[in-house]
Formats: C-alpha cells, structure tokens, sequence
C-alpha cells in the first residue's frame, strides 16, 4: 500500500461518531490539572506514533510557558529525567504506558498502586478516562494518517 492511498475521514463520513467523540474529549480531563493532562496526551501519542495528537498536545502545552519544552522534549525518557515532573505526574506518566500498552502486561497492580497513591478516587478515575480517550483519538490519527502542521492553539 502506498503513502498516496486515501483514507476515510471519520469527521466527515461518521459525523455522529465524531461528534460523541468530541464530546467525550470535553469531559475526559475535568478536574485534573491542565499540565498533567498535556503530559498525558503527548506521553500516549509518543507511544502511538500519533505524530498529529503530539504535535497538537505539545503546542498546547507550551501555551503554559517556554520552561514546558524541555519537560516536553524529556517525555520520551522521562524516568532518566524524572526531576522534571512531579510525583503525580510520574504516576501519571507510568500508567499512561501501562494502559496505552495495555497488550503487553495489562495494567500491572504496582502501576496502579503508585497512580492509586498520588491520586484521589475521582482524580484517578479521570485519568484513566483521559488515557482511554487520547489512546481513541491517536487511533483516529494514526489511521486517518492526520498530519502535524496544522494545529492551531
């Protein structure tokens, strides 16, 4: 299959279903610090190969201000730079990995122990639901070959 081959646009052909996702997105990170949400969405579209949702989440990190570049750029390995983030966000990061590669240990109990620690039961049910929803939309990305570029904050 060539690079030249045309995709399917869901946004146009399965409105219906791009609209609930749109309306999934708008609640999946209610309560969590706005930061820690960027950090999650670019950690997973990392992993996803999403190269539209990182570039997308990253800009709207560094909306925050130039010092979020650099822990931007350390995500990749963010253990090895890890004071870079905070507790929460390390917690948060680790299990980003665990449920976005979830084919390959499933979510290990130590993982969500950590995440289970750093945050309280609502906080950590958003997460979750904010790591299920940025791994659905790198989905659509990757599929639909969406290009970065052309993301405005």
């Amino acid at each position: 299959m060539s690079s030249t081959t045309r995709r399917v646009k869901l946004a146009n052909l399965a409105p219906d279903f791009y609209k609930a996702m749109i309306e999934l997105d708008k609640v999946s990170d209610a309560g969590l610090d706005p930061k820690l949400a960027h950090l999650v969405r670019i950690r997973a579209s990392q992993i996803n190969g999403c190269s539209y949702c990182t570039d997308m989440h990253s800009l709207d990190l560094l909306e925050f201000g130039a010092e979020q570049q650099q822990r931007i750029a350390l995500l990749p390995v963010w253990r090895e730079a890890d004071k870079f983030y905070t507790e929460q966000e390390k917690a948060a990061l680790h299990l980003t990995e665990a449920i976005t590669l979830i084919s390959v240990d499933h979510v290990p109990d130590d993982v969500y122990e950590i995440a289970a620690a750093a945050f309280d039961e609502k906080e950590l049910a958003q997460l979750i639901a904010l790591i299920i929803t940025i791994n659905m939309w790198t989905r659509v990305g990757v599929t639909g070959k969406m290009e970065p570029g052309h993301y405005k904050p």
